[in-house]
């Protein structure tokens, strides 16, 4: 029974995982704020809906910032949040938290209480990624575009 226990459970593609978080640090520095000191803020604007982005805390090597949604909510649907970490030395951001619930972790058992899905981080930042660039391609917010450090 253990071993088909251990047979089933998610194991996570770490190689896959990492490029994901690495797209996701280099759009999410596009729509940063200019001024990256805590609390501040950038809207962006995707269709009907508005979002903020603000940076919550400014570390040596890590920066955490929250995105939520402003306008443009469905009845009956939470509104989009998001607290996602910047890790500057890695280069690489991932979500830390959302709608306001605690740590993700790297993969559950299923089924477990809550219904998270076996891959719900991935599914998260992927969601993240998809985000950010349709924010990039189609919203209207004033990019951050710095030719000396490569990003165009």
């Amino acid at each position: 029974m253990t071993a088909l226990l251990a047979a089933n459970r998610y194991i996570q593609n770490l190689p896959q995982y990492l490029t994901l978080c690495e797209h996701n640090y280099l759009r999410l520095l596009k729509l940063l704020p200019a001024e990256r000191g805590v609390s501040s803020v950038r809207k962006v604007k995707l269709g009907n809906s508005e979002f903020a982005l603000t940076i919550d805390g400014n570390a040596k090597y890590t920066l955490d910032v929250s995105i939520q949604q402003l306008t443009g909510m469905v009845k009956s649907i939470t509104p989009l949040y998001l607290t996602v970490r910047l890790y500057n030395d890695a280069k690489v951001a991932e979500i830390v938290h959302h709608d306001y619930h605690q740590r993700i972790k790297p993969s559950y058992g299923y089924p477990n209480p809550k219904m998270h899905q076996k891959d719900e981080k991935y599914q998260l930042n992927a969601f993240l990624y998809d985000w950010l660039v349709a924010c990039v391609e189609q919203g209207r917010a004033t990019l951050n575009w710095d030719v000396n450090n490569g990003l165009v």
